[in-house]
């Protein structure tokens, strides 16, 4: 969720649903950026790094997203449903919790959890580009997390997420269906035969 500010209070209640829910997680947040006015270190709950260390790892800054979930560790994958970390967990064959916040990802949504059945929801309702009034609770993300991981549809949603990672592989493959689509319009541009256009 790289384009997002959560209040701090809407973090603390991620970080104990992280450490509730007894899974392993990596955690990516925004280095040195201020939240409600607060520094971001004062959202962490009292002693959580090291209460989590072994089974938690907190990433400030930047992280390589792809890398990240093409390693075979790694078990879900919590997204906004913006539509390119959806195909990147898709393509990883990653399934996710997802937690819609803005535009077009509350129906990327509905693809992911109701469509594809790939994903859980966080019970996320608010479309919002700035401040958040609604907070998202710890059970509730802890459900979501716990359902994904080790829940009676953890296998299913896997097995499902692993399909379509598959079939993206052979799409992009030589002649697979997205290979022939891009040569197709490669060829139709060319086809029109478009005067050069000057820059600078």
């Amino acid at each position: 969720m790289s384009k997002t500010d959560f209040s701090a209070s809407q973090l603390i209640e991620i970080a104990k649903a992280l450490a509730a829910s007894g899974q392993n997680f990596i955690w990516v947040v925004k280095n040195g950026e201020k939240t409600e006015g607060e520094d971001r270190e004062e959202w962490l709950p009292e002693g959580f790094e090291k209460k989590m260390q072994g089974n938690g790892l907190i990433i400030r800054g930047w992280a390589p997203q792809m890398l990240i979930l093409d390693h075979e560790a790694v078990g879900g994958f919590m997204t906004h449903c913006g539509w390119n970390s959806a195909l990147e967990g898709i393509t990883a064959g990653v399934p996710m919790v997802t937690w819609p916040l803005s535009a077009e990802q509350f129906y990327n949504e509905k693809l992911i959890t109701d469509v594809l059945k790939i994903g859980v929801a966080v019970g996320a309702q608010e479309w919002s580009r700035g401040e958040r009034k609604i907070l998202v609770k710890m059970e509730e993300i802890e459900h979501a997390i716990t359902e994904l991981m080790v829940g009676e549809e953890a296998e299913g949603l896997r097995n499902r997420t692993r399909a379509l990672k598959e079939m993206a592989r052979r799409a992009t493959e030589v002649e697979g269906s997205s290979y022939c689509d891009l040569n197709s319009l490669l060829g139709d541009l060319r086809a029109m035969n478009l005067p050069a256009t000057r820059t600078g």
